[in-house]
This record gives structure tokens, sequence and C-alpha cells, in this order.
């Protein structure tokens, strides 16, 4: 971000409590941040999310305002906690008390940072793109039999 170029610059930035992430105050120069964080600074009213590019390294990505309020978290697993109570752990770590019923393990959900809530859900739907080698056939699979080595009888979709 170029805000400072030393580390006792970036010492005094920090401990002047002007970084969040994912809208908590964060004072170690070294806090890690990960996929779909939020960061946030206030005194310039910025906001960046981050994101992997295409060879799989973390980018830094400018968003606005409204777009801070909220991160995709990916459901890894659901679960019943102490007394019955059904719990949602995401790729982040987060646990979530009493989910929407309709949301699985897979699917990405849009959370609300501020309460912590989940705002929408989105379906996981495994699609399988095929490409017929030598033509210009190209569609999803629909079926296939249950044989891996007769994959050439499946059906496809253009």
């Amino acid at each position: 971000l170029k805000y400072s170029l030393t580390y006792n610059e970036t010492k005094k930035v920090t401990m002047s409590r002007a970084i969040k992430v994912d809208g908590k105050v964060r004072t170690d120069m070294c806090f890690p941040t990960g996929f779909q964080d939020v960061v946030t600074i206030d005194k310039t009213g910025e906001f960046f999310r981050m994101l992997f590019d295409v060879k799989g390294r973390f980018l830094i990505h400018r968003i606005k305002k409204e777009e801070a309020s909220y991160k995709l978290c990916g459901v890894k697993s659901l679960s019943t906690a102490a007394k019955g109570i059904p719990v949602l752990i995401t790729h982040d770590g987060r646990t979530i008390r009493y989910p929407d019923p309709l949301v699985k393990v897979h699917d990405t959900i849009k959370l609300d940072i501020e309460s912590s809530k989940i705002l929408d859900h989105i379906k996981f739907e495994l699609v399988i793109w095929l490409h017929h080698r030598g033509s210009e056939l190209v569609g999803e699979l629909v079926s296939s039999p249950t044989k891996r080595s007769t994959l050439a009888l499946s059906t496809l979709c253009t």
C-alpha cells in the first residue's frame, strides 16, 4: 500500500490503531490476513479485500464502503455444539451458531462483518466441463457411467 517505507513507520501506523482487519483494530504488525479479509484504513477512508491473483498469490483489491460491510466465507463443516445447538464452521475459523438449515458443507455464505450474521448463501453445484480433443465440441457433463474406463460413453449437453 506504500503508506510506510521503514519498519519504524509501519510500527507507528499500526500502533496508532489506524488499521482494521474484518472490523477489528489490529496493532500487531505481523497479524496475518487471509482470503476475503477486509482491511480498512479509517483515516484515509480506504477499504481493501484480500484476493488471489491467477498465480495463487495474494492480491490487495480496492473496494467500496458498501462492499466492505460483508465477506464471503466457505462452509467447512456443520455440527452440533453443547446442548444440541447447531453450529457452522467457515474457512477462516469462525463459528456461527444457529445457521440457516438450507446451508450445507461446501456452500458459500455472505457474512455481515459487524454482526457476524448470515445475509445470504450460495449453493455449491458441481459442474464438469468437457472439451472433445480435435473438435470444437464443448459442453457440460450431464451423466456418466460408474466405471472410469467407460468415460467415452458419457452424456454431454452442449
